[in-house]
């Protein structure tokens, strides 16, 4: 499920137990629209939610984790980044990083 998000909320993810995806996004990029729409296909497909911040209303999260490219997707287990990943890119990518690093 796609999940609008803010500070609180990714804290509270990072404080949980679970898998998530986070992507960070801003309104005014191409490529993260591109990839929004990518996410909005899969979603429905994957058993995780994907929190979608936006870099601009989250400006200190965003720095606080570093986040230079949007999109960057973060994939979380348990609270830990086990995986970044930065720029758009397609379906069958998406998937094959779901199957590498959220299992």
């Amino acid at each position: 499920m796609l999940i609008h998000a803010d500070a609180n909320a990714f804290n509270k993810v990072l404080a949980a137990k679970g898998t998530v995806i986070v992507d960070f996004f801003a309104t005014w990029c191409g490529p993260c629209k591109m990839l929004g729409a990518v996410l909005d296909k899969v979603a429905p497909e994957i058993s995780y939610d994907i929190l979608k911040i936006d870099i601009d209303e989250n400006a200190k999260l965003a720095d606080e984790y570093e986040v230079m490219v949007v999109p960057t997707l973060l994939f979380i287990k348990d609270g830990e980044i086990i995986h970044r990943e930065s720029g758009f890119f397609s379906k069958d990518k998406f998937m094959a990083l779901v199957e590498a690093y959220m299992k």
